[in-house]
């Protein structure tokens, strides 16, 4: 199948931003191929520039959980533009959302509005530091929080060293205050305790992975970094960008019972507007400028168009008491039916899902870490891809990404989803 049109835009993208893209994923790396370029969506649906409809499983990597331009959304931003776009002042309706979300979440007392989910956990990690007056993190191999310089480093040779910058632009002075563990290995959080002892400010973690697939947390490993946290004076920061307001309203915090010290937020709050905040008690978030000493600041924080498109978004999530069952049948029927078909063709195969997020890993045994999830069949996923795509099934772009379900999903989208599942011709 060939993708004309994407592909003339994408030759003239290459020539005025880096690499044609405006985020890496985007550019068909992983998979190969012409990146497809999009010029519309509505509901369960993507359309692209050769005028092809797609079943969209990425959903913007996450906040269109209603599905795509919902009329209620669409309206309340229509409504909000007429007023102005952006005013650099105060507004109620920052007010009006904070208040929302933290009486919604669990935990919380303050939260504070930026425009990305980078900056939110940039900043929580800054404020972290500043609270406790320590130096060192503890990050988790394929877990990504973002592209500030302490979140890019890549694993040293054992649990108590240091990591290495793995981008360039990060510097050593920066890399040796990012400890790294492996996800879901609790000896090895303890290990880097006891060998910096005193100096570790925070441990962030997605509470579920979404970047190196959908990963979950094993039985008792967050309460166990509960646990060490307390023991050992530091924080513990979740990462709710992806499963904030998606797993549950209240998050992973709700969902697996484990209270954090500061969360971060995104893409659902913003309800497809750029968006981020974090979230802590009011003793952390005090620290913060203006009424503390940890500086941070935003020209657009708390943009006006975000803020009414993320409310309405949450309210009506509100309002409906059986969404999350829903979406979550939704996303339990694709993860059963596609499993079953896979075992009907003899593809070895694990399929990890919580509540709207799944992730097919084309891998002989479980998925629990990132070691795991490169062991998987990438070259095959990349097929899979390909030929999803070519029947109308629009998929993450790489087999390290998660599967975001919308609400827009119905038994028509899903029966589609299958069919090209069924079409697939693996050799």
């Amino acid at each position: 199948m060939t993708y004309q049109r994407s592909s003339a835009l994408f030759t003239e993208a290459q020539r005025y931003i880096p690499g044609g893209v405006n985020s890496p994923v985007r550019a068909f790396k992983s998979v190969g191929g012409v990146p497809v370029f999009m010029k519309s969506a509505n509901g369960a649906y993507l359309t692209d520039e050769d005028d092809r409809t797609y079943v969209d499983y990425i959903n913007s990597w996450g906040p269109a959980i209603l599905g795509h331009t919902h009329p209620a959304v669409l309206e309340a931003i229509q409504k909000q533009a007429e007023k102005g776009f952006s005013f650099g002042t105060p507004t109620e309706l920052e007010t009006e959302i904070a208040k929302f979300i933290v009486e919604n979440v669990p935990n919380i007392d303050q939260i504070r509005m930026v425009s990305s989910g980078t900056e939110a956990c940039m900043s929580s990690i800054r404020l972290a530091r500043g609270y406790t007056r320590r130096d060192k993190i503890i990050k988790f191999e394929g877990c990504y929080h973002g592209h500030s310089d302490s979140f890019l480093i890549k694993a040293g040779s054992g649990a108590a060293t240091f990591g290495n910058p793995n981008s360039p632009g990060v510097t050593q002075g920066t890399a040796k205050d990012t400890l790294l563990a492996r996800y879901n290995d609790i000896e090895q959080v303890q290990d880097l305790f006891r060998h910096n002892t005193g100096e570790i400010a925070a441990v962030i973690i997605e509470p579920v992975a979404g970047n190196m697939g959908c990963v979950l947390p094993e039985h008792h490993f967050l309460q166990k970094l509960r646990e060490l946290c307390d023991e050992n004076g530091a924080l513990l920061i979740f990462d709710e960008v992806m499963t904030g307001f998606r797993l549950a309203f209240g998050g992973a915090q709700e969902l697996f019972g484990v209270q954090a010290d500061l969360v971060t937020y995104g893409k659902v709050i913003g309800g497809g507007l750029p968006v981020g905040a974090f979230a802590g008690r009011n003793e952390i978030m005090d620290h913060l400028a203006p009424k503390g000493a940890v500086y941070q600041a935003g020209t657009l924080s708390g943009n006006p168009l975000a803020m009414r498109a993320g409310l309405e978004t949450l309210k009506l999530i509100k309002e409906d008491a059986n969404f999350f069952q829903k979406i979550n049948k939704t996303t339990e029927t694709l993860d059963f039916e596609i499993g079953k078909i896979l075992n009907e063709k003899g593809i070895q195969h694990r399929i990890n899902r919580k509540g709207s997020m799944m992730s097919v890993f084309f891998h002989i045994s479980a998925v629990s870490d990132f070691d795991q999830a490169q062991q998987a069949n990438h070259s095959l996923f990349n097929n899979f891809f390909h030929q999803l795509l070519k029947n109308g099934i629009y998929l993450p772009p790489s087999g390290y990404e998660t599967w975001f379900i919308s609400a827009a999903i119905t038994e028509t989208e899903m029966d589609k989803t299958l069919d090209a599942v069924r079409k697939f011709e693996y050799s």
